[in-house]
């Protein structure tokens, strides 16, 4: 039997609690996050199942390196695209990860279109080398060609088919000093910001001959094992023929030939997915290869800068780019404004060593150093072009008409949400993992009203019950039941608007779920309770005794319950992901708070009273009762028995 318990003085407890609720609810009122109105301040941080909004699931495939995500691929993705959803300029945007691949993004209170806050923004500058049609489509044969077509029997080692470019390629002198880059074929163009000085450099030399082709297209990276396989399956798909005839190409191949436009033509029949694994000259080499294909390979197919690319602009000029000489990295910032002409343009101010990068390549680019872009490529000045590459798709292929030494526009058809998207993803920098958008969810602002109505009602109604049963069954001592769950509640509203304000916690539905289930806690811990209490009394014990005696035995069990309802809690939100998670956290909460009301009001106020007159009348609690019934029952059987006071 435990012993008694010593001499208590309930109103330290009671004034313990008293200090938690005026720090709590300073805090609630005048914390650094509250704001306007007491009304205001009074308002908890409600998640968008409450007050409507757009919820989007972002599930990441696999970096860009190929390797599977990691957790800090994950987390740091995960900063990027908060980032990118606050420069929307929306309040209280919620972004976390979601098991080991995904990210869930909330707005509450806001429907937007979050889309593309999950593209991988790899951003190149890459030097046009060649260009070639992309459509795929086979030409028609073309007319004979006169008999200069017909190889010269001597054998002369002077083909003059090469001799054509020659024409494009001497640059003129009047190449500006007003270092300005005019977009060719309409997608766009670089272009040095209003403010920034660009200065020009003196006339390249004339003999920009374009008979020299590229030479670093011959030299090929190591090709990972896995893209090897996937590339002897696209070997056999095509057919032996056809992959010996494109291996051979050393230029875009003709295909007025029906012989050769019937070997390549099982090209025309891979996946962008297969494409994608394709050597970049046999992509550009390849005329059954089309843009369409090209521009739907999965992302990140083209985002190694040590390697050349092939990409499309327009759906219909296919380029084989060079080298990417400048990186999205080297952005220092960019953001969308409007140009003298009211068309929106990113402006793009570069690093310090990225602007020495970016300085270099318009000087190579206007120089065409090496003769490395073929006329084919060159812009209606015969310079060079410098494609704009995000991801896999070219933003626009500005002519490189001076050496830009300062700060550039992206210019295009943009429009104020295009110009703005780019600038937010060129600012914050690439995800390290790509990802696909799962679900977009939108919750009406009256549907989440209705919500919230349901989970206060539903939570309204549990505490309801639980009083109505406690009033019945214990009388007097419902009214303990009845402040206790009060004190709770409001211990539990005030944390909740703290918490949100701090750690930026959401009320959601499964929350409410959470503080409903938690009743039932509480609820129990009143049984116990009350119940040893009973027995106390039945066993002979006044009702001033019996209560210490009642809380010694008790405690033990409360405790236990609830450390393992908490311990399920802990459990349940390290391992679950989503609304779940609201739902472990609401419950873990509601169960501390419980405890704290267990030791510092429940038995503090059963000490009162039990040291009152009422707490022994039969018609007010049903204690009078079972004293009276004990005292019967000794009196009768064991009038030996001595009673203790």
């Amino acid at each position: 039997m435990a012993p008694p318990q010593g001499q208590m003085r309930p109103g330290r407890q009671l004034a313990v609690l008293a200090g938690i609720f005026v720090v709590l609810y300073l805090l609630v009122f005048f914390s650094g996050g509250a704001s306007g109105s007491f009304k205001d301040r009074l308002e908890p941080r409600l998640g968008l199942d409450l007050i409507g909004g757009t919820r989007l699931t972002l599930e990441a495939k696999n970096t860009v390196n190929g390797q599977a995500p990691t957790a800090e691929n994950l987390e740091e993705a995960r900063q990027i695209i908060e980032n990118r959803v606050n420069a929307f300029g929306v309040a209280e945007a919620e972004v976390v990860t979601e098991g080991n691949r995904n990210i869930v993004i909330s707005l509450p209170g806001e429907n937007r279109d979050l889309t593309d806050v999950g593209s991988p923004a790899e951003l190149r500058f890459r030097k046009v080398l060649k260009a070639a049609d992309g459509s795929g489509a086979v030409p028609a044969p073309a007319p004979t060609p006169s008999a200069s077509a017909s190889p010269a029997p001597s054998g002369s080692a002077s083909p003059s088919a090469t001799a054509s470019p020659s024409a494009t390629a001497s640059p003129s002198a009047s190449a500006s000093a007003k270092a300005t880059a005019s977009p060719s074929g309409g997608q766009g163009g670089m272009a040095p910001a209003p403010s920034a000085s660009a200065s020009a450099t003196p006339s390249p030399s004339a003999s920009a001959s374009a008979s020299a082709s590229p030479s670093a297209s011959a030299s090929e990276a190591p090709v990972p094992a896995s893209i090897e396989e996937q590339r002897k399956a696209v070997e056999q798909k095509v057919g032996a023929a056809a992959w010996t005839a494109a291996s051979g190409l050393q230029a875009p191949a003709d295909l007025s030939d029906p012989a050769t436009a019937e070997k390549l033509k099982p090209f025309s029949t891979l996946s962008p997915q297969e494409v994608a694994v394709l050597p970049a000259t046999m992509q550009f080499n390849v005329p059954t290869i089309s843009c369409a294909q090209l521009d739907d390979r999965p992302p990140a197919s083209i985002s190694d800068p040590n390697q050349q690319v092939v990409a499309c602009e327009g759906g219909a000029a296919k380029y084989l780019l060079d080298k990417a000489k400048v990186l999205g990295t080297d952005v220092d910032d960019a953001s969308a404004v409007l140009d003298t002409t009211n068309s929106w343009v990113v402006s793009l101010n570069f690093t310090g060593d990225g602007q020495k990068k970016w300085t270099d390549l318009t000087r190579e680019s206007f120089n065409n150093d090496g003769n490395a872009c073929e006329a084919a490529a060159l812009g209606p000045d015969g310079k060079c072009r410098v494609a704009v590459v995000l991801d896999n798709e070219i933003i626009s292929s500005p002519e490189i008409q001076g050496v830009l030494t300062g700060d550039s526009q992206i210019t295009g058809s943009f429009t104020q949400k295009d110009a703005s998207t780019l600038a937010s993803q060129l600012r914050y920098g690439a995800l390290p993992a790509t990802f696909e958008a799962q679900e977009q969810q939108n919750v009406s602002a009256t549907l989440g009203a209705s919500h919230l109505r349901a989970g206060l009602l539903a939570a309204g109604i549990g505490m309801l019950l639980v009083i109505i049963y406690a009033f019945f069954y214990y009388r007097l001592l419902g009214s303990v039941i009845f402040l206790s769950l009060l004190l709770s509640a409001l211990l539990v509203f005030g944390a909740l608007v703290v918490l949100g304000r701090t750690i930026g916690f959401t009320l959601t539905l499964a929350g409410i779920a959470g503080f409903i289930v938690s009743l039932g806690v509480a609820a129990d811990s009143f049984v116990i309770y009350f119940e040893r209490l009973k027995d106390e009394i039945r066993e002979g014990r006044s009702p001033r005794s019996a209560v210490p005696r009642a809380w010694a035995r008790a405690r033990r069990t409360i405790i236990s319950a609830n450390a393992i309802s908490i311990l399920a809690a802990v459990v349940l939100y390290i391992v679950s992901v989503g609304t779940v998670k609201g739902f472990a956290f609401a419950l873990g909460l509601a169960t501390v708070l419980d405890l704290v009301v267990v030791f510092l009001f429940r038995h503090p106020i059963m000490t009162m009273f039990a040291r009152t007159r009422a707490f022994l009348s039969p018609r007010v609690s049903g204690l009078g009762r079972i004293l009276h019934s004990a005292e019967t029952e000794q009196a009768t059987t064991r009038p030996s028995r001595v009673k203790e006071a």
